[in-house]
């Protein structure tokens, strides 16, 4: 049996040709969450963390549950310690208006997480783009992949 995986690489300016302003939409709508709560670009930088550490960068974080399948979002490491949801779906709402092709979920939260640094701390570098989002979210995954609850203190972890 043969098995092909076709995956087109990451690349910065990956958007430039369907949707050319989707990284300036991004900065502008984290700038103004940012700038009313100052807070939030770490919550970003660390949803991005959390998004990547279990399957790999592909939006599962922000997969509401459906019954009978509660999803990441409700994981004893997530539920209540991520934040900065609101602002993914701003900059989702605002670029879905403008951009015929879809964007990735995913991409956005990179390019958030990207923008919070910059914006907070001045650290800038280009986020390479053309992930794809996840379809099926497990609660139990970020566990069974070893994010460290919230509540852990310095010997647990």
């Amino acid at each position: 049996m043969l098995i092909t995986v076709s995956s087109t690489p990451l690349q910065v300016g990956f958007y430039k040709p369907t949707c050319p302003r989707v990284e300036v939409i991004a900065r502008k709508l984290v700038y103004k969450a940012l700038y009313q709560n100052p807070g939030l670009g770490a919550g970003l930088i660390r949803l991005h963390f959390h998004d990547c550490f279990v399957r790999g960068c592909d939006a599962l974080v922000l997969i509401d549950s459906t019954p009978g399948n509660p999803s990441e979002k409700e994981s004893i490491t997530n539920a209540n310690s991520l934040r900065g949801f609101e602002v993914i779906d701003a900059v989702k709402v605002e670029i879905q208006a403008i951009c015929l092709e879809t964007v990735s979920c995913a991409d956005i939260v990179a390019f958030a997480a990207r923008d919070s640094a910059y914006i907070l701390g001045g650290i800038n570098y280009a986020v390479p783009a053309g992930r794809r989002d996840g379809r099926v979210s497990h609660k139990d995954e970020p566990t069974q992949n070893n994010i460290p609850a919230p509540s852990f203190n310095l010997q647990q972890l």
